[in-house]
């Protein structure tokens, strides 16, 4: 479990679910440019997890970008895979909150085990 998340977690609030990038994100010309050291800290750096409570994501290491959101708030979780994803488990999962807000994280290892676990909770 991350730093980030264990810090954040209030009174009776436990983590369900945990994930992160799959390793899809070594395959593109970001990659190769930073010589791997860019998606290796993004892999170990950002968190994504679903609490009892709220999701919590963590993106970054020195700007750091959260997003907590109870579980109520949540209208959706939608998950897009094309045929590499469907066949190598990865996605992009939207988030979608009251009000229309929507947070989009692409590259997500299990994104269907993600949805799942929201929608046993919620």
């Amino acid at each position: 479990m991350g730093t980030y998340i264990d810090n954040n977690l209030i009174k009776d609030e436990q983590v369900e679910f945990e994930t992160t990038y799959h390793w899809i994100i070594f395959c593109n010309l970001r990659a190769l440019l930073t010589l791997f050291i860019a998606p290796l800290i993004d892999k170990y750096s950002d968190e994504f997890a679903i609490t009892n409570r709220r999701v919590i994501i963590k993106t970054g290491l020195i700007s750091r970008k959260t997003f907590e959101m109870n579980l109520s708030k949540i209208e959706s979780v939608n998950v897009d895979q094309g045929i590499f994803g469907r066949i190598l488990g990865y996605g992009t999962i939207s988030i979608v909150g009251t009000g229309g807000t929507r947070e989009i994280f692409p590259n997500i290892l299990n994104p269907i085990e993600f949805r799942k676990k929201f929608q046993e909770l919620s």
